[in-house]
Parts: structure tokens; sequence; C-alpha cells
């Protein structure tokens, strides 16, 4: 009797699926005052937030139910495009390194271990390096250029260059590896000019010339020592 009596309330409707209900109401307001869209890393995040229904069964009663939503992460083909270029720049920019170390060593090698063979005289004749470098180093500098590359160069108010500024623009891998093919460039040219000088005085250079590669005012101070006291025995 106790079970006919409940199935015949006039307030439960037989046609809902038994044993739940939904407050929409509630669910629309909570929802709407705990749902966040941010961006994450270039990803835009959305739908995080707090789901509240209720639920009514004739076992547990009436409770309510908190359920998180589910993350949904939307990829933006702006962020891969950025982090492709970033990769790219950071390839270029090691390989240029590399290959610019790479191609001084033999000039250096001829110069210490060969100084006065006549392949040395020849190679340390020609300017095929020096062209080499300066199109590296020219290619560097128009990808690593930026609207702030002046001013952060000529930072100070007498347009004099400032450590910070010089700083921060070594932060960049493109800028860094333009600088070091700079260097490499001023270095051979320094080193050939000792060697040519030792040569014409009969003047021990291997040891400057070594230094010249990576402590270029080093070499060129160490040569000067060399010479004044070859001259005076």
């Amino acid at each position: 009797m106790a079970f006919t009596s409940c199935l015949s309330h006039p307030q439960i409707s037989l046609k809902q699926p038994i044993g739940t209900w939904r407050n929409v109401g509630v669910q629309q307001r909570l929802t709407s005052f705990t749902s966040v869209n941010t961006e994450l890393f270039g990803q835009q995040v959305s739908g995080i937030g707090i789901n509240f229904r209720r639920e009514w069964s004739f076992a547990r009663g009436s409770r309510v139910v908190i359920r998180p939503e589910v993350a949904t992460f939307i990829h933006h083909k702006k962020a891969s495009g950025i982090h492709a270029s970033w990769l790219a720049n950071s390839q270029i920019a090691s390989s240029v390194f590399t290959l610019g170390t790479v191609a001084v060593l033999p000039f250096y090698t001829l110069m210490v271990f060969a100084p006065k063979a006549e392949l040395t005289k020849k190679s340390m004749e020609t300017s095929i390096p020096y062209v080499v470098l300066g199109l590296l180093y020219a290619y560097l500098l128009y990808l690593s250029w930026t609207p702030d590359t002046l001013r952060l160069m000529f930072a100070s108010k007498y347009l004099l260059p400032e450590l910070p500024g010089i700083a921060k623009m070594f932060t960049n891998e493109m800028t860094l590896a333009s600088a070091w093919i700079h260097l490499l460039g001023v270095d051979l040219f320094a080193a050939r000019q000792v060697f040519h000088d030792g040569l014409e005085n009969q003047i021990e250079t291997r040891h400057s010339v070594s230094l010249c590669l990576l402590f270029c005012p080093i070499g060129i101070l160490t040569h000067v020592i060399t010479k004044a006291m070859t001259k005076r025995t």
C-alpha cells in the first residue's frame, strides 16, 4: 500500500527518468560564475570551472553534486608559427656559428705548424676568408636586426653605447652568433698582420698567432713584446 501510494503521488512525473533531476537555473548561474577562459603558452584554455548539479532519487533523496568541468585546449597556429620561427632562427645561428669557427681553423693551423710553407704564404694573401665571414656576418645582422637595435646600441643621452643595452642585445642568439663571426673575422685579420710582420722581421709568431684566435689583444701585445725583445738581442 505504501508503495502504491508513493507511485500515485501527483508531484512525480513518470515521463521523466527516475533518479535524476537538474536545476537548470542554478547550474547556469553557478557555471557562469565559476567558468574561466584563459590562455596558457599560446593555447587558449576554455571551460574551466565547477559544475553544480542537484540530483534526487528514492534511495538517497536530494543532494548537490559538484563536478569540475574538463579543460579544453584550443591550439593556435600563430603560437606554433612563432615557435617554429624561433626554432629556425636558433638553428641558423648555431649552424653559422659552427661554420665560421671551422672555416678559420685551417688558416691558424698553417700559420702555427707551417709558417714558412708556400701554401701558408699564399693562403695568407687571399681575401676569400674575409669575404665569406663578411657575408655571414651581414646575413646574421640582417636576421637579428630589430627596431630597437639602434636604441639599445646608443642608449645614453650622449648617443654612446651602454653596458645594460648591449647585454640585452646579446640575449638574442642571432645577435650573439653575429658578434662571434665579427670577432673571428677581426681576429684572423690581426693574426695575418702578425704573421706577415714576423716573416718580414724574422720574428717567432706562432705563440702570438695562437693567442689571436681567442685572445686577440693579448696576441698582439705578445707579438709587440716578442718583437721588442728580438731587436734588443
